[in-house]
C-alpha cells in the first residue's frame, strides 16, 4: 500500500526576512520539515533562525558533514537547536566525499561507513550522558576524546535525538537502516535506483539491526524541472547533474546507469573547478534520469512512483548552474504542484 504523501522543503543561509518568510511560507503551506542543506558552510544557522518564526514544522540538516567538524561539537549543536525549536530538531548526517572532507576541511576521511558509524555512537553517547556526570572519554579508532574536565551541561530537552544517515550506495543505505531513525537518500539518485536497487539495501540493514521497517523513516530527495517546455527543463537539468556526476568518488554509481564514460568526462570539469564548462557533455538521456523533467503533470506522476517505500520526500528544483529567478519559478511551480 502506497504511504500518504508528505513533503519536505529546504532552506539555507539567506538575508533575515527573506529566510524567516520562506520558513512562515513553507509552515503555512502544509510541508512536513524543513532541511537546511550543507554543501560547504554549517548547516545549523539557517535551522536557528526558521526556529524562532516557526512552531509545526520539523528541523533537520540535509545534511550535516558528518566529518567536517569534531563529533562532540556536532552533538552539542544538535541539542542547542533541539532547544530553540521546542523538541522539533532531527540530525541529519552524510559523509560527502574524500576530496571535501580532507581537501576543504583537512579532516581525516578514512573508511567512511566506520567512521560515520563512529560519528553517531558519539553523537548519542554525549546527547544521552553529557548532563549527567558519566562522560569520561571515548576511545574509537577516528576519535579519540578526554572528558575528565568536563563540566555536565544543562539537562537537554531530548536526550534520544533522531539521527537520520544520508546514502547514495549499497554500504551507506545498509548503515542507515541498522542504525539509524531514518535514511536520507541523495538527490542524485534516480527514481528507479530509489524504488528498487535501494529497497534490497534497506532491508539488509533492517535486518542486520534487528529492527522493523516501522523504526526507520525513509525520506526520498529527488531534482525536478516541471516546466510546460520540456526541452527547457531537460536544459536546466544538466548543469546539476554535471556538477555531481563530476566527482570521481560518484563515478561507480553512475556506471551503474550506464553513464560511466559520461561522467568520466564531467570529472575534468570538475577537476578544474568549473563544472559549468562541462554542463553540454550532460546527454538529454542522462538528464532526465538524475532529474525529473518534463511536465508538471508527467513530473507529478514519475514523482507518484516513490510512495510506495517513501515515507517522506524532498523535491528540489536543480538549481546548479540556474538563475535566483529561475531556480525561485522551480520552486513555486513544486510548491503549487505538491504542497497543500
Amino acid at each position: 500500500m502506497a504511504n500518504q504523501p508528505r513533503f519536505w522543503g529546504t532552506i539555507t543561509s539567506m538575508p533575515a526576512p527573506v529566510l524567516t518568510g520562506l520558513a512562515q511560507h513553507l509552515e503555512a503551506r502544509g510541508v512536513e520539515g524543513l532541511f537546511a542543506p550543507q554543501v560547504y558552510g554549517p548547516p545549523f544557522v539557517p535551522l536557528a533562525a526558521a526556529a524562532t518564526v516557526t512552531s509545526r514544522v520539523r528541523l533537520a540538516t540535509g545534511i550535516a558533514l558528518a566529518f567536517a567538524r569534531s563529533p562532540f561539537e556536532t552533538a552539542l549543536a544538535a541539542m542547542d537547536l533541539d532547544r530553540i525549536s521546542g523538541g522539533r530538531f532531527t540530525l541529519g548526517l552524510g559523509t560527502s566525499v574524500r576530496s571535501w572532507s580532507e581537501g576543504f576541511f583537512g579532516m581525516e576521511y578514512g573508511k567512511p561507513v566506520e567512521h560515520l558509524r563512529e560519528v553517531v555512537d558519539i553523537v548519542r553517547t554525549v546527547v544521552r550522558t553529557a548532563h549527567t556526570g558519566q562522560l569520561k572519554e571515548y576511545r574509537g579508532k577516528y576519535h579519540q576524546l578526554d572528558f575528565s574536565e568536563f563540566q555536565p551541561l544543562a539537562v537537554p530537552l531530548r536526550t534520544e535525538l533522531p539521527i537520520w544517515i544520508a546514502a547514495l550506495r549499497t554500504p551507506l543505505v545498509r548503515l542507515a537502516a541498522e542504525v539509524g531513525d531514518g535514511v536520507i537518500g541523495h538527490p542524485i539518485w534516480s527514481i528507479e535506483w530509489a524504488t528498487s536497487k535501494v529497497i534490497a539495501d534497506l532491508h539488509e540493514g533492517l535486518r542486520r539491526g534487528g529492527r522493523q521497517r516501522s523504526d526507520v523513516e525513509f525520506n526520498i530527495w529527488l531534482w525536478a524541472a516541471p516546466n510546460d517546455d520540456r526541452k527547457q527543463s531537460i536544459e536546466d537539468a544538466r548543469a546539476t547533474v554535471a556538477f555531481y556526476a563530476g566527482v570521481e568518488q560518484y563515478e561507480s554509481y553512475f556506471a551503474a546507469h550506464g553513464f560511466g564514460e559520461e561522467a568520466r568526462l564531467l570529472q575534468e570539469g570538475v577537476k578544474r573547478g568549473d563544472y559549468l564548462s562541462v554542463r553540454h557533455l550532460v546527454p538529454d538521456e542522462m538528464a532526465q534520469t538524475f532529474v525529473v523533467c518534463g511536465t508538471p503533470d508527467e513530473v507529478r506522476k514519475r514523482v507518484s512512483l516513490i510512495w510506495e517505500h517513501a515515507n517522506s520526500a524532498c523535491i528540489n528544483p536543480p538549481s546548479y548552474g540556474l538563475d535566483p529567478a529561475a531556480a525561485a519559478a522551480y520552486s513555486m511551480k513544486i510548491a503549487d504542484l505538491f504542497y497543500g
